[in-house]
């Protein structure tokens, strides 16, 4: 029984160094080369020109929260990362995406829903490997029925929803490799 047992523990020793010898790898999809240590993130200006003021401040500081809680790597503040990020919200813009009829010849149709969409230019630098560098923009939105809340009311849930979704996406295109 002793042999069998040691036998088991080779086979399970082997199968878990097989796994790790290739990167690291964790449970939240992280897949990095075990040369990256660090990374950084350059402050993303807005250059849509709209939103609220602390909007730069907010997408900077959740893209680093995201990367801190879900890898093992150490921020580097002095922008020297073994991965570094930086860009730019490019886009933070309103829209009507279905007309409500007002009933009212002497009235206009209103908007029924309207959506707020946010883009953010991004740039990727992997020093370790620049096959994976990259420049993409990265967007989504988010929908509110402006007959429900005001704008000022709806729009901070509403930039929280898309930065998830934008930061998520940028995660998973840089140390998820997906």
């Amino acid at each position: 029984m002793r042999s069998r047992n040691k036998i088991g523990m080779l086979i399970v020793t082997a199968v878990l160094t097989a796994q790790t010898g290739c990167g690291i790898y964790s449970f939240t999809g992280a897949n990095l080369s075990p040369d990256i240590k660090t990374f950084s993130v350059d402050y993303f200006y807005n250059e849509a020109g709209d939103g609220p003021p602390i909007l730069s401040q907010q997408f900077t500081e959740e893209l680093k929260d995201f990367f801190q809680n879900n890898t093992n790597l150490t921020l580097d503040n002095a922008g020297n990362g073994d991965i570094q990020l930086g860009g730019a919200i490019t886009g933070f813009r309103y829209g009507p995406i279905a007309a409500t009829a007002s009933g009212n010849a002497n009235q206009p149709d209103v908007a029924g829903l309207q959506r707020l969409t946010i883009t953010v230019a991004v740039t990727y630098v992997d020093t370790k490997d620049d096959s994976y560098s990259f420049e993409r923009t990265f967007s989504f939105y988010s929908d509110y029925n402006p007959s429900q809340s005001p704008i000022t009311a709806a729009e901070p849930q509403l930039i929280t929803d898309i930065f998830e979704a934008i930061v998520t996406d940028i995660f998973n295109a840089t140390v998820a490799n997906w």
